[in-house]
């Protein structure tokens, strides 16, 4: 059962970076850094390890004259946080039956 997990997952950061993301079609680094509560280079590293799996696109642009980079979760990633969560939900699902 909890060969389901994902492995990407298993950090709360991640997790919580990934929920927080599909919620949305992408988000700026800055307004994740802050739903996070993480600093910069943590969520860079996050998102760095995320990005590897392709479960998370990154983009930067620019607002005038102000670098900007934006953070989407793709539809891989979308689909892996679905079996993680399905995953989850099945382990807590049998722990309430044995309660």
């Amino acid at each position: 059962m909890t060969d389901d997990l994902e492995d990407a997952f298993r950090t709360a950061n991640r997790l919580r970076i990934a929920a927080f993301l599909s919620g949305c079609d992408e988000a700026e680094f800055r307004a994740v850094q802050d739903y996070c509560d993480l600093s910069p280079s943590n969520l860079s590293k996050n998102i760095a390890a995320l990005e590897e799996l392709d479960y998370v696109a990154v983009r930067k642009g620019h607002v005038g004259k102000t670098p900007r980079t934006w953070l989407a979760l793709t539809a891989k990633g979308r689909k892996a946080l679905a079996a993680h969560l399905a995953a989850l939900q099945n382990i807590a699902a049998t722990a309430a039956r044995h309660a």
